[in-house]
């Protein structure tokens, strides 16, 4: 049976924020929240907790060991204890990660086009970025990179999104390897999200950064809770290298606003209950990948879609519509809601990303409207 089985009546019952931005007749294929149920597991453990009234302060390693142990299972690699912390989410970790290791004028390099609160957190904080783009086919630039390493705006850290959000991209472990290499070099700070890293299609092989001998100065932020629709449970880790101790030693006060107990207790049933579901949704997404490119083949021509086998994600160039703003355009004439490419970087205007984590019928009513508000 499918997972992504609620109907649209149902989903506009939520209260969250991606059901509830827009007017009612839009159909939101925007912000990374799927359409789907909560993990039978996760329901039982948070109803247990609030029946048990374990609503208190949290406390233990729990989350720490469920992510090791998955971290063990599913990619034959397991951190020691003494590499995990707990965190308030990704960006609180990343956030404290930069406040504690670079100061204020410093440059943060990035990977545009790339996930909008990476760019807040850095110029947010009166830090600049150093803009390093991907290759035309959406692979990490090294060479770029190592130009940049030794530029005029040479950064202190460097934020790598991996699997890469918004185009899906998977980094090879030569590549992980290769920017390690160059981040030790050139001392620079290399801090990697990988909240997706459960988000990828069958078959495919995602690389934990921290597996590779060469990699051992970084340091990962994870969270539960993109890969099981968590993020109503602020949760999260450092899991930093075995050379990184100085990295994690430096983060300030801020770093203490931690996981909390309901959190804790959801992402932990997550992690040790919920791969196989996890791999359920990815081989619907693949499935609904497969739909897109169809979709697009007979409706939006003009519309390219590179697939990719990371996220649930899709990164459309609309460049050949001949459309000022493809977002607002497909908002305001088609109401469908999507990201606009300008939000992951300066010069995307002409891209959106749409977000594959819906049924088949909503995705195909999304598409069809798009092309009809351009006849």
């Amino acid at each position: 049976m499918t997972l992504f089985n609620l109907t649209e009546s149902e989903l506009r019952r939520r209260t969250s924020l991606k059901w509830n931005v827009f007017d009612p007749d839009v159909l939101p294929l925007w912000v990374a929240e799927m359409d789907v149920r909560v993990l039978p597991e996760v329901v039982q453990a948070v109803t247990e907790a609030l029946e048990l009234g374990d609503t208190g302060y949290p406390w233990g390693t729990r989350y720490a060991e469920a992510y090791a142990e998955l971290a063990d299972q599913r990619w034959g690699w397991r951190p020691a204890p003494d590499q995990l912390r707990r965190s308030g989410d990704v960006m609180n970790a990343i956030l404290s990660l930069l406040l504690g290791n670079t100061a204020e004028g410093d440059h943060v390099a990035l990977n545009p086009p790339v996930y909008q609160p990476f760019w807040q957190v850095i110029e947010g904080y009166r830090r600049h970025v150093t803009q390093v783009p991907l290759t035309d086919a959406g692979r990490l630039d090294l060479a770029a990179l190592e130009h940049a390493f030794t530029g005029p705006a040479a950064p202190t850290a460097y934020l790598l999104c991996s699997p890469h959000n918004p185009t899906g991209t998977i980094h090879t472990p030569e590549e992980l390897s290769a920017v390690a290499r160059l981040c030790r070099e050139h001392d620079v700070l290399l801090v990697v999200d990988e909240i997706h890293a459960l988000l990828v299609d069958p078959g495919a092989t995602f690389t934990p950064i921290l597996s590779l001998p060469d990699a051992q100065d970084a340091v990962v932020t994870f969270s539960a809770g993109k890969g099981w629709n968590l993020p109503a449970f602020k949760a999260g880790l450092y899991v930093r290298g075995t050379d990184a101790a100085r990295f994690v030693d430096a983060l300030p006060p801020l770093a203490n606003q931690s996981t909390g107990q309901m959190a804790t207790i959801a992402h932990t049933a997550a992690l040790r209950h919920g791969q196989a579901w996890v791999d359920a949704v990815m081989a619907e997404v693949a499935d609904h990948k497969t739909l897109l490119a169809d979709l697009l083949a007979e409706h939006l021509p003009g519309v390219t879609y590179r697939r990719a086998p990371g996220t649930y994600l899709a990164w459309l160039d609309c460049s050949a519509l001949g459309l000022a703003s493809p977002r607002t355009h497909f908002l305001a004439h088609a109401r469908v809601a999507l990201n606009s490419g300008s939000d992951f970087g300066p010069g995307y205007g002409q891209f959106v990303r749409l977000n594959l984590a819906a049924s088949p019928a909503l995705i195909t009513e999304a598409v069809e409207r798009m092309a009809a508000s351009l006849r």
